[in-house]
């Protein structure tokens, strides 16, 4: 069961999705008893990208799991492992494919098990239609649309849930989620 830890908080945080471990650690909210309440360990924390407000929690998991992070750039403070475009990493029942998509931010990921049809999809897109800003250092609206094109070419219309950044998780026509996201940043 995937559980967003950061739902009703009114901070300003990104989501923050227990599997076995931890998709981006969220900001501003105490994360590590709303972890502790679900489960007694971490196996890891697996970043989509270093904003702040995707990483602000890490050093206090860290702490309180003696865990280590993942992501796609360790020189990045918040990230102790490399997860290499293609590379893989087990969370829960699933093994998630890391792809490597820039345009919101250079070391952003998505994270996706095929056989499961679940994307987690950071920053890059959102419900009905919503996606990554450009205007932030590092974004680029063209890069961000290939790697929203990447992301539709691979879950080619097999995906059931779509994990996102902010906002509500889309459970039902996923993969519409992800068209119409890419459609909106080639016409805005």
């Amino acid at each position: 069961m995937i559980r967003n830890l950061a739902a009703d908080v009114e901070a300003f945080t990104s989501n923050a999705f227990l599997v076995a471990g931890l998709v981006d650690a969220g900001a501003n909210f105490d994360v590590v008893p709303r972890v502790e309440e679900r489960v007694d360990d971490l196996d890891a924390v697996v970043l989509t990208h270093t904003h702040p407000d995707h990483v602000g929690n890490v050093d206090d998991i860290r702490a309180a799991f003696d865990v280590e992070t993942w992501g796609f750039d360790p020189d990045r403070p918040a990230v102790d492992n490399a997860i290499p475009d293609g590379g893989s990493v087990d969370m829960g029942l699933g093994t998630y494919e890391a792809l490597h998509t820039p345009g919101h931010k250079d070391d952003h990921l998505c994270l996706y098990d095929a056989a499961a049809g679940v994307l987690f999809a950071g920053d890059l897109v959102f419900r009905d239609g919503g996606f990554g800003r450009t205007d932030l250092e590092e974004g680029d609206r063209p890069t961000l649309i290939r790697s929203i094109d990447r992301v539709a070419d691979r879950a080619d219309g097999d995906l059931a849930e779509l994990h996102v950044g902010h906002g509500p998780s889309v459970l039902e026509s996923a993969f519409d989620h992800v068209e119409l996201a890419g459609r909106t940043a080639r016409t805005r």
